[in-house]
């Protein structure tokens, strides 16, 4: 800000009282011969003004300068008259007008009301905002007070050119007044600070007006409703939205629509669903966007037919979809590769007269990605480029950089992008991802890491992303020295690891068996408040227990379980098999009492691991009342359980047992595979056919 930057020495100011010779001699040939001194007062004045609004501010200030022989002048309006007519020049260097403000302050005429407005319309005028910022508050500093008319001015300038620090920093200075802006003024407000992911500030902004009995319409509200909903905040919309009934205010369909969306976003389903009926029970019609909201969240969950219903009900009641409505249903069509009613759909698209529009296509050629259906997709977005029917954004192409690189087509999309960029177009970070992923993919790691180097990242540079795209192939491969660069050059710039890249490393480690650095990344994720996923939780206490390490994984178990991460069946079916193996008998009770305690119940792997433990110790009665408990659990033993109880019953040469077994198997449903004829060949190579007949009908 320009005012800021002068600095306020008398060196500066000194400047105003004594011009320098040279100063003088440069404007010799604009002034008379004559000796100003003897020109008369009203004359200087019409020779300062008409200097100034030409623009040659140096001659208007020797012609004020030389006011000084006319005894107490020049006068405060003089210096104003000076300003005011500089500004009309259109011409204007703010750093002589910074001088002669300055130099008022310092040796008089000391500033009145009229210098500080001349200056806040001049630099109005001139958009710099900043600094009429700065006058506003000087002006209020010396005891004058703006009019609401110039704040409120100075904010709407503000807000237009998107300077969110000035817009609040005159919005408080408003407040201080006890001036309330414009409820347009101050929507544009809420809107901007929303826009900066700034929700708090704008409840802030939005609660403090309120509590100066400021009244906030229904549109102030619904801004700061679709904030917290958007943001996972719905219990402090509920909150707000109770707050708008009992201020008299009237919830409209775009009060309603937020609380659906924030409801559907965190999953409430019966939250969403009694909403809507209040809605209606309250007079309030449901809009394209409420159904439209109600569609994808249906679409989301894959319940495609739900969604189609209240198609159909948006239809009946009047309410036509739009492009957006028709574009979620196609999508989800798409993922459930449904092509007859793809098909119906884009011709009733057809028949609204809607054309497809850069979603559309991005909808159908994504969902067909996404259900491996690359070709079609490939050649849709193809066809559609090659005929410019449209203009496709970022996105579109994108998918069909997605689509070449499946396809292992990587350098084909990397010469598409660069004859793209040549051409004008501007790929986003997620167009060099794709990419790298692309190379990463067909394992060619040492050219991504090149590309990742070469290519002309749109921000500042690569995202966390991009780096854990070649840091996860890297992991997968176990190339420690891709992985050691990799993790240079994300402390090079300042780039932290989050979940995605302390998962890949921690896969790493426990599959080249370096569980010390494995613990540093948990212990790393644990102090940056980052949580493990329970896969990962559960790969790693596998991996320990693999290696013998059953003590070290129960550590770790009950230093997670402590912190608040949930266990689930498979975390403790890991750590009962490794119990059984090497027959901790004590932790195998101890783990069956916490399973339970926790609401879990033993599964197939559960029942298998004990079952096998019964088995290798000759327990086989035990293991069969084990299968017996399993059944009347609701558990149907798999294959695996019924060839251990055989490969036991051989072992102890109970033959009987088996034919029985194999009956009861049979019975259930569970055909034998290559492991159970295995056991029944040898039970026949040893002469038990010839005793036991039976044997040979399985």
């Amino acid at each position: 800000m320009l005012l800021c930057a002068i600095p306020r020495i008398g060196k500066t100011v000194r400047f105003l009282v004594n011009l320098s010779s040279s100063c003088a001699v440069r404007t010799a040939d604009f002034i008379e011969e004559s000796n100003t001194h003897d020109c008369n007062y009203v004359e200087l004045q019409r020779r300062m003004q008409n200097y100034a609004t030409s623009g040659h501010f140096s001659i208007a200030l020797e012609a004020l300068n030389s006011m000084r022989n006319v005894h107490g002048k020049p006068t405060v309006y003089d210096y104003n008259a000076l300003m005011y007519c500089y500004f009309k020049s259109r011409n204007v260097l703010l750093e002589v007008l910074v001088e002669v403000y300055l130099g008022m302050k310092r040796f008089g005429p000391v500033p009145n009301a009229s210098t500080f407005n001349t200056l806040l319309n001049g630099m109005l005028s001139l958009g710099n905002l900043k600094d009429a910022f700065f006058i506003a508050e000087e002006m209020c500093g010396s005891g004058f007070v703006p009019t609401f008319s110039m704040l409120s001015k100075t904010l709407k300038k503000s807000l237009e050119v998107g300077s969110l620090d000035n817009s609040l920093g005159v919005f408080e200075l408003m407040l201080r007044l006890e001036y309330f802006p414009t409820e347009h003024t101050f929507n544009l407000l809420i809107s901007m600070l929303i826009k900066a992911g700034m929700f708090r500030a704008a409840y802030s902004v939005f609660s403090v007006l309120l509590g100066k009995g400021y009244f906030c319409s229904v549109y102030s509200y619904n801004l700061i409703l679709w904030a917290f909903c958007r943001s996972g905040q719905i219990c402090t919309a509920l909150e707000l939205f109770c707050l708008m009934k009992k201020k008299g205010v009237i919830q409209n369909v775009c009060s309603y629509s937020a609380l659906v969306y924030g409801f559907g976003r965190e999953g409430l389903e019966k939250d969403l669903f009694h909403c809507l009926d209040v809605m209606q029970s309250d007079g309030c019609k449901p809009n394209v966007r409420t159904y439209t909201i109600i569609i994808k969240f249906l679409c989301d969950a894959g319940r495609i037919e739900e969604a189609l219903e209240y198609l159909g009900r948006m239809e009946r009641e009047g309410c036509d979809p739009d492009l957006i409505t028709y574009n979620v249903i196609l999508r989800e069509l798409c993922h459930q590769d449904r092509v007859g009613e793809i098909s119906k759909l884009v011709q009733v698209i057809d028949q609204k007269g809607f054309a497809p529009n850069p979603y559309t296509f991005a909808a159908f050629a994504g969902g067909m990605l996404k259900v491996g259906k690359i070709g079609i997709a490939q050649k849709l977005l193809l066809d559609v480029i090659s005929s410019g029917c449209c203009t496709l954004d970022v996105a579109v192409y994108n998918i069909y950089f997605n689509c070449l690189c499946c396809e292992n087509r990587s350098r084909e999309a990397l010469s598409l992008l660069k004859s793209m960029t040549e051409g004008g177009f501007l790929p986003s970070s997620v167009s060099y991802n794709t990419i790298l992923k692309g190379f990463c993919r067909e394992n060619s790691i040492e050219e991504a890491l090149e590309l990742f180097d070469r290519f002309e990242w749109v921000t500042n540079g690569p995202d966390v992303v991009s780096f854990n795209t070649i840091l996860s192939a890297a992991c997968k491969q176990c190339k420690s020295s891709v992985i050691q660069r990799i993790l240079f050059r994300m402390e090079c710039e300042g780039v932290e690891l989050n979940v995605v890249s302390s998962m890949c490393l921690i896969r790493y480690f426990c599959t080249v068996g370096k569980f010390s650095e494995c613990l540093k990344i948990v212990e790393y994720m644990m102090c940056n408040g980052s949580c493990l996923t329970i896969i990962t939780f559960n790969m790693l206490l596998d991996k320990l227990c693999k290696n013998g390490l059953l003590g070290t994984a129960h550590r770790i178990f009950k230093y997670l379980r402590n912190t608040g991460h949930a266990p689930d069946t498979t975390t403790y079916n890991i750590l009962i098999h490794s119990s059984i193996r090497e027959r901790n008998n004590m932790l195998l009770g101890q783990l069956f009492r916490e399973m339970y305690s926790q609401g879990l119940k033993p599964d197939g792997y559960t029942y298998g691991s004990l079952i096998s433990g019964l088995c290798r110790e000759g327990r086989i009665s035990v293991a069969l009342q084990l299968r017996d408990q399993m059944l009347g659990n609701g558990l149907t033993p798999g294959i695996a359980i019924y060839n251990t109880l055989l490969g036991a019953m051989f072992k102890s040469s109970k033959v009987y047992d088996i034919t029985s077994l194999l009956k009861t198997m049979v019975m259930e449903g569970c055909q034998p595979d290559e492991v159970t004829f295995e056991i029944l060949n040898q039970a026949m190579s040893k002469g038990w056919v010839k005793k036991y007949p039976k044997l040979q009908n399985f």
